[in-house]
């Protein structure tokens, strides 16, 4: 059952991983803004960070089991439908699809090994798997994906993901049961259509906002999302099934463990995303070296792991937080240092470290987060738990990606007021400059003669824009862990604070009692 659980969430996880590692060769295949690249890098995560919730508690009340079929079945739909993609348009809109799939299919994962496993050391030891191995097929799929971009270019790596979910699909079919402890109670629908309002709103705009021609629509993305996430919360105070327990959720051992796990996952795919278009576009490695430049994540996650789960074991969840914020914002301040002539070891450090800060922030906040919550309401643990990497990840990728835009499109800026030669250059060619590295590149094309000029500047406005996504990052980090110090109990008082959850819990009236 572990084995058809973790492959499943492997399946959810890989898709963005080939993404993240073709992102410089679907901008140069479909001459593509950095924005429009953003959008392609966060779709996946988003389509999972706006549905997790919603079918999250669809899965608790119609069947997991069922609803992590049809995730998988759609898994392989989806996969199709990016590889055969026209336009960057379509791309973005098949990436999103994708991650509905998984939407459907990754909550359940960790909600069934919540409802299989009883509260101890072995469901630790399952969630820290489960948790890692995720984590390690983001980063571990780059690699294959790398591998693929080399040999056959950048549409057979969405494909990637098919064989494993027909493999998981068969498992779970065969392991894992029908029904386990699945709740009674009716779905909140109009809460689940404003999540789903919400969270896709507040990542779209996010991701657009920066953009010198698209901060109009960002604000007004973002103001909707504030509408429809205060709708949903107004919502689920007065409905009498909620989707979302705001009586749960404003427990100390749920909210900021989730508040601090989505930063520090967001960060770890926050810094993936942009690694790897620095490797490729600024130091110039190829797919296949980019793809394996970040094996240093991966192994990091995989060192950590049985470490973190000792240490929440032993020390509790704010130890085993604190130490993984220590060691993811070492990471970002190691990335500060990142310039055109920097050697691999530096790089490789600095993946090391992300992944293993990452592998003890979310092994301890799945822990607290199920540990926190009945299992009848697993779900919503689930979803929540879900939500930190999803609705993390895809903010930290629109966050530093838009300022990587940003960032860009300004120092190119400044470049061209340098040369003393911004009256030669029209306009139409100084949109194509500062719309994304493969652009420039396209332009230095069309330039021969000033080929050499243009990629050198295009290099170091690239990591120029790199540095201010990776300051960005380490300002919400130290955020992030303030939320830790001072939202999570020590040892001994998360404990008093489980005894009081599983009391209130007794006395909370059953469905249909």
């Amino acid at each position: 059952m572990l084995t058809a659980l973790v492959l499943a969430a492997v399946v959810c996880n890989i898709n963005v991983a080939a993404a993240t590692v073709a992102l410089p060769s679907i901008g140069d295949a479909f001459g593509a803004s950095q924005t429009a690249l953003n959008l392609v890098g966060i779709g996946n995560g988003l389509g999972l960070a706006m549905s997790v919730l919603y079918l999250g508690a669809v899965a608790d009340r119609y069947g997991r089991k069922r609803l992590l079929l049809i995730g998988l079945s759609l898994t392989v739909v989806a996969s199709v439908a990016s590889a055969a993609a026209s336009s960057v348009e379509t791309l973005v809109l098949a990436r999103v699809f994708t991650g509905l799939a998984a939407g459907a299919a990754y909550p359940t994962t960790l909600s069934l090994i919540t409802a299989l496993w009883a509260d101890g050391p072995a469901r630790t030891r399952a969630i820290a798997l489960w948790s890692s191995v995720s984590a390690m097929a983001s980063v571990g799929g780059s690699v294959l994906a790398g591998i693929v971009l080399t040999d056959a270019g950048w549409r057979p790596s969405f494909l990637m993901a098919i064989p494993l979910a027909l493999v998981a699909a068969v498992l779970v079919a065969w392991a894992v049961p029908s029904r386990v402890a699945e709740s009674e109670e009716p779905v909140d629908h109009i809460g689940g259509v404003l999540s789903v309002v919400g969270v896709g709103a507040l990542v779209l705009g996010i991701g657009i906002v920066f953009d010198p021609g698209e901060q109009v629509p960002g604000i007004v993305l973002v103001l909707v999302a504030v509408v429809a996430i205060g709708g949903f919360g107004w919502r689920q105070r007065r409905t009498r099934f909620p989707l979302f327990d705001l009586h749960i959720a404003r427990r100390r051992l749920f909210w900021a463990p989730a508040v601090a796990g989505t930063i520090a996952f967001g960060a770890l795919l926050g810094a993936i995303f942009v690694g790897e278009q620095f490797v490729q576009n600024v130091l110039g490695y190829d797919p296949l070296k980019a793809g394996a430049a970040v094996i240093p994540a991966a192994v990091g996650l995989l060192i950590a792991v049985p470490f973190a789960a000792r240490l929440v074991g032993t020390r509790g969840t704010r130890w085993a937080m604190l130490l993984g914020y220590a060691i993811i914002l070492a990471a970002f301040l190691t990335m500060l240092g990142w310039r055109e002539s920097t050697p691999y070891v530096l790089v490789g450090v600095g993946f090391l470290f992300v992944g293993a800060g990452a592998a003890f922030v979310m092994t301890a906040s799945s822990r607290s987060l199920t540990g926190s919550t009945p299992v009848r309401r697993v779900g919503m643990a689930s979803a929540a738990s879900d939500l930190q990497g999803d609705l993390g990840g895809s903010i930290m990728q629109a966050l530093l990606g838009a300022i990587l835009a940003a960032g860009f499109a300004g120092a190119v800026s400044r470049h061209i007021a340098d040369s003393g030669r911004a009256g030669e250059i029209g306009a139409e060619v100084t949109a194509a400059l500062q719309a994304s590295f493969a652009s420039a590149a396209h332009v230095a094309q069309a330039y021969p003669a000033d080929a050499g000029q243009i990629l050198a500047a295009a290099r170091e406005s690239l990591a120029a824009g790199a540095w201010a996504a990776y300051l960005v990052g380490a300002i919400v980090l130290v955020a992030g862990a303030l939320v830790v110090r001072f939202g999570i109990p020590d040892r001994g008082g998360e404990a008093r604070l489980h005894e009081r959850y599983r009391a209130d819990d007794e006395r909370m009236p059953q469905p249909g009692a």
